[in-house]
């Protein structure tokens, strides 16, 4: 696997005007997402072949922007029980607190789930209802499809997560959500 943006860079030409770091498409996408959402979750652990079943709970907030061409948000996650998932696989923050913000076509992250280091998302759009967020940091490379359905009242999430090149976790994600 290629590590995406390892450098980190931020400057996206000298021109550095609103229309060209605004995507109105990616804003409106993310604007769809806001609200409490209910995660019915399947963790494929493939070097154990070892699957978990849990539900969390995750909300998504938008955040006064601290400039009017930058979209932020916060992601706070919690379980709906406990679970022994948390204590079997300590590398998951059984709650959190995530902030971001979009710049150009990428997801600046204060912290990654796995992670407490910052670090870049490259999106992708599929269409107008699924994006694809390519994110590295460390030995981990991370791809995720997010799609939103029937009127985004549902979301479906796939997550891919190597290590050191190597296939580790599959991650299936039904939400539904609970308050807009």
């Amino acid at each position: 696997m290629d590590v995406i943006n390892q450098k980190k860079n931020l400057n996206f030409g000298d021109n550095n005007s609103p229309e060209i770091n605004l995507n109105s498409n990616l804003k409106r996408w993310f604007s769809r997402n806001i609200g409490l959402w209910k995660s019915n979750r399947t963790y494929f652990f493939d070097e154990v072949q070892k699957t978990y079943n849990l539900c969390m709970n995750i909300n998504i907030q938008a955040l006064e922007n601290k400039s009017e061409w930058e979209s932020h948000y916060k992601f706070t996650w919690y379980p709906e029980k406990k679970y022994n998932f948390f204590e079997e696989n300590p590398q998951y923050k059984e709650r959190g607190e995530m902030c971001a913000f979009i710049k150009g076509h990428q997801l600046m992250r204060e912290n990654f789930y796995l992670s407490n280091d910052a670090g870049i998302s490259n999106i992708k759009q599929v269409d107008e209802h699924e994006m694809i967020f390519e994110s590295s940091y460390k030995d981990w490379y991370i791809i995720e499809h997010t799609r939103l359905v029937d009127l985004d009242n549902y979301r479906f999430r796939v997550i891919y997560s190597w290590n050191k090149n190597k296939l580790k976790i599959v991650e299936n994600h039904h939400e539904i959500k609970i308050i807009k």
